[in-house]
């Protein structure tokens, strides 16, 4: 044991780990991984937090670990934000839950908090600071520093004692089953591989809207320059190429053809021998692109010539969605985010269920709306009334 924690990297370290959680009632759980660092994300730790006991788990020193996570899929589990961190298990191990997950961050959310982070929360509560600036290091590079390693136990270290004091306050605000009912749709969403992305949007960066459709010829054949380099060298595309770095790359190549590279941008430092070969392929693929090849600009996107304007009924539905929230200290996007009141608003729903299919909406985001929606409806329904009658007259 040192500083607190217990680093295991050994097989009978694990063996004696794994006897303490077959025995725990819960365990508190979070991940560190290293997708600052590499294009091919991974968890390269695993911290446990049993009763007083804190266990830092190497994932990257050969260990077998589907005992461990056998028993900790079986287990009442505690985790802060827990979406990433059970992603990123199923990714890397294939681990789903079985047991019940308690999300502090959620818990937070359903009680009006407006700090979420785990070391906001610690600070209000436990009055202790933790360490942030150890985050952005690399968790796969071994040897870790006996800093990297304190940092990454104090990341479970309050979990238990926070869930017991929002347990409380959800009970006392009659919420407990809204972060229940929200903890089980997190699980379940962390379950589902993500829709692949559109591959003529996926290259679409921030303030790429403002390129014409010349430059976007250009972002097109960039970016995925990037993207392979990114791959190939197993680093973040941004370690290659910063997206305002490539903005400007793209409009200077645009509008300089004929110009060397030299004359541009200054480029980053490692784009050398067959990196530079490379980018100087794919700005000779974006010019010699014809013109009836070049992406579209998107437009902003417009409802069908048939559908009628939506825009008031979606304003009401936004307006009743805020006096919920602001009557129960909450943020608005956690009763409904928008998109789904567009939805709302286009299928119209009268029915719980039915409200609940719009979003999909768990039932007691569909409970609080509920009223609001049919209060809605009703002044809807009512002007396309007058409006249907002053025609006829």
């Amino acid at each position: 044991m040192q500083g607190g924690y217990f680093y295991i990297n050994t097989t009978s370290e694990l063996e004696v780990l794994i006897i303490r959680m077959s025995q725990a009632s819960r365990i508190s759980l979070d991940t560190e991984a290293d997708s600052l660092h590499n294009y091919y994300e991974k968890i390269c730790l695993i911290q446990l937090a049993l009763e007083d006991s804190i266990f830092i788990v190497d994932p990257l020193a050969g260990l077998d670990l589907s005992p461990l996570l056998h028993i900790l899929s079986e287990k009442p589990l505690i985790i802060h934000a827990a979406d990433y961190d059970l992603r990123m298990l199923r990714i890397s191990f294939g681990f789903a839950p079985t047991g019940e997950v308690f999300d502090t961050m959620l818990a937070a959310q359903h009680l009006g908090y407006k700090q979420l982070s785990l070391a906001a929360l610690v600070t209000q509560f436990f009055g202790a600071m933790l360490d942030k600036k150890s985050r952005k290091m690399d968790w796969s590079r071994r040897p870790l520093t006996p800093r990297q390693l304190e940092y990454a136990s104090d990341d479970t270290r309050y979990l238990a004692p926070l869930a017991d004091r929002f347990t409380e306050e959800l009970i006392r605000a009659g919420r407990l089953e809204w972060h229940r009912e929200s903890c089980k749709r997190a699980v379940a969403l962390a379950g589902v591989d993500p829709t692949p992305p559109d591959p003529d949007e996926v290259w679409r960066i921030k303030g790429s809207g403002l390129l014409n459709e010349q430059q976007l010829s250009y972002l097109y054949h960039l970016w995925w320059w990037r993207e392979k380099e990114a791959r190939m060298a197993d680093r973040p595309p941004f370690k290659i190429m910063g997206n305002q770095q490539l903005l400007n790359l793209v409009i200077w190549a645009a509008a300089h053809p004929e110009s060397p590279l030299a004359e541009g941008p200054r480029l980053p430092r490692n784009c050398l021998g067959q990196h530079l070969a490379m980018l100087h392929q794919a700005i000779f693929k974006a010019r010699e692109m014809p013109p009836t090849e070049w992406p579209q600009v998107r437009k902003g996107q417009r409802p069908p010539a048939w559908e009628p304007d939506y825009r008031p009924l979606i304003s009401s539905l936004m307006r009743e969605c805020h006096r919920t929230a602001r009557s129960l200290r909450i943020e608005p996007s956690l009763v409904a985010p928008r998109a789904t009141l567009i939805s709302i608003a286009r299928k119209q729903p009268r029915t719980l269920e039915e409200i609940m299919e719009c979003g999909p909406l768990m039932r007691w985001q569909a409970i609080l709306l509920e009223t609001g929606i049919q209060r809605s409806l009703q002044k809807w329904e009512k002007q396309l009334k007058n409006i249907h009658q002053q025609s006829q007259e």
